[in-house]
């Protein structure tokens, strides 16, 4: 029988995926040091939170409806303006603007709690696509669709 060798790159990015941001911020700023070249091969293959932007739409709306609004805001708290400006874009306009009542009335919110809702959603999308309920892509030219 043949094995298949895989890229280890691939299971450092798998490993990595699963560290908190702390975590993988510290292995990752180490990598660079020692091995740059292989830090950015990593860094290429992880799906993080700023990588549900690549969601499409419809794959976009059904991870919202399977995640607790609330921690929803919390992992919006300190997403970047087009992280954020994605998600409201995929909420009707009456929801958005609750969402940003709500991020705006629960006030300062700890960094471990942002980590652990942001991570949490994560999970969740790659749970949904192992399920085929969404479509997760890296922004590969193979991966686009043709209208």
């Amino acid at each position: 029988a043949q094995t298949r060798r895989r890229d280890p790159h691939e299971a450092m990015a798998e490993i990595f995926n699963n560290f908190d941001r702390q975590t993988e911020t510290r292995f990752i700023t180490a990598l660079e040091e020692e091995n740059r070249e292989s830090a950015e091969r990593i860094k290429a293959l992880m799906f993080t939170f700023d990588d549900l932007i690549k969601l499409d739409s419809g794959s976009a709306q059904t991870l919202m409806r399977n995640i607790d609004k609330d921690k929803l805001g919390v992992a919006l708290k300190s997403a970047n303006e087009e992280v954020k400006a994605f998600f409201l874009g995929n909420l009707s306009s009456r929801a958005g603007k609750m969402l940003l009542d709500d991020m705006a009335a629960m006030g300062p919110v700890r960094l471990r709690d942002v980590d652990e809702a942001q991570a949490l959603l994560v999970n969740l999308a790659k749970d949904l696509a192992a399920k085929g309920e969404i479509t997760l892509t890296k922004n590969r030219a193979d991966d686009e669709l043709v209208y």
